[in-house]
């Protein structure tokens, strides 16, 4: 099995587990289906890890979206030369993004816009800074979460922008997220209807300057439909580790397992059921008790509970009586990014080894800015 330790009696549980060559695997992956390393934009927030930046970097790529400006300061360090800062920002954090361009001022940093009042704050900032502020207008085609509606109000605020000395604008930003279908051929048709609600405003930006705009569109559901555009930027970010969610939802997408929490069997309450150091505050809970973890080296077992730091699990007696105090098992996500961010660390396997260990330092919202 490619997930076994060697010497799992030396790692603590639970424990984040990185497999390097998998991490490594799924970036080549990324970079074959986009057919041109300089297409991807890959988002960090899954991983946030200085190590797995530096990894794509060495890939060849060189652009990288984030979602925090604590993201931003650690792909800035592992030495990124631009960032997108995909949230519009907002009260402090605006002062914060601008001490961040002073720490490294050889880099480009943008963000999203998707109004004219926070336009307006950024604008009369960035003119008391004396500095021109880079920003991608933010679109809702769709998931209603961020995001300008595709309406005929969206170009206003594209003619609006313009008028603002201080902002500059270096694209699109269109983030389809809401499109989940496991069948691909379905996936494409709302992605190609969604995505052609925006239409109008490359064109009004294609006839203010004469050039198409920098589009980045998609994340990780739609990372193989997107690629199929001609003159778009690709953003996937759960590809790099891959989960449950993913993994058995979207089979048309090559990318491997390679991130697992390692977890014991701490009691046997009673017959048929056994309590493993797995709870919620090491695995994302925001999905259903059933969706939040699957045991790779255990089979015919139900979740029946979850509490801080303890999953309760029903499993037959004949398999019960076999199962042993500190007996170790290997869980895999369901959802990956939101569970990485609840480790301070992960051990770096290669081998069956335990070869490093890498901080997951952006988990925290503050580095030093």
């Amino acid at each position: 099995m490619w997930y076994l330790l060697n010497k799992p009696e030396e790692v603590i549980s639970p424990s984040l587990l990185f497999y390097k060559d998998r991490i490594e695997n799924n970036i080549r992956s990324m970079v074959h289906m986009a057919g041109d390393v300089n297409r991807l934009v890959p988002h960090v927030k899954t991983h946030k890890t200085g190590e797995i930046v530096k990894i794509q970097l060495e890939a060849g790529i060189s652009k990288f979206k984030c979602a925090t400006i604590a993201e931003a300061e650690m792909v800035a360090e592992a030495g990124a030369k631009w960032i997108l800062i995909a949230y519009q920002i907002a009260g402090p954090n605006i002062s914060r993004l601008f001490a961040l361009r002073k720490k490294y001022p050889d880099v480009t940093f943008s963000s999203l816009i998707d109004n004219e009042q926070s336009a307006l704050a950024l604008q009369e900032f960035s003119e008391s800074e004396d500095f021109v502020s880079t920003i991608f207008i933010d679109v809702n085609n769709g998931m209603n979460r961020s995001g300008h509606p595709t309406n005929g109000l969206l170009l206003s605020l594209y003619r609006y922008l313009g008028t603002l000395a201080n902002i500059k604008i270096s694209g699109v930003h269109v983030y389809d997220g809401h499109i989940r279908n496991a069948e691909f051929s379905e996936r494409k048709a709302q992605s190609d209807a969604d995505y052609e609600k925006v239409y109008p405003l490359f064109d009004l930006i294609k006839e203010a300057t004469g050039s198409e705009p920098m589009i980045i569109a998609g994340g990780s559901p739609t990372f193989n439909v997107h690629a199929l555009r001609l003159n778009v930027f690709l953003s996937p970010g759960t590809n790099v580790l891959w989960d449950w969610g993913y993994g058995d939802q979207f089979d048309d997408q090559p990318f491997l397992h390679a991130a697992l929490i390692l977890t014991r069997v701490v009691s046997k309450p009673s017959a048929g059921v056994i309590t493993i150091d797995l709870g919620h505050k090491a695995v994302s809970a925001e999905n259903p008790i059933e969706k939040r973890f699957r045991l790779l080296n255990l089979h015919g077992y139900t979740v029946t509970g979850q509490s801080e730091e303890h999953g309760v699990l029903q499993i037959g007696e004949e398999a019960w009586e076999s199962i042993q105090i500190g007996d170790v098992y290997y869980a895999l996500p369901y959802h990956i990014c939101p569970s990485v961010a609840l480790h301070d660390y992960a051990s770096v396997i290669e081998s069956g080894e335990v070869a490093d260990e890498w901080k997951v330092v952006a988990r925290n919202r503050r580095l030093t800015i």
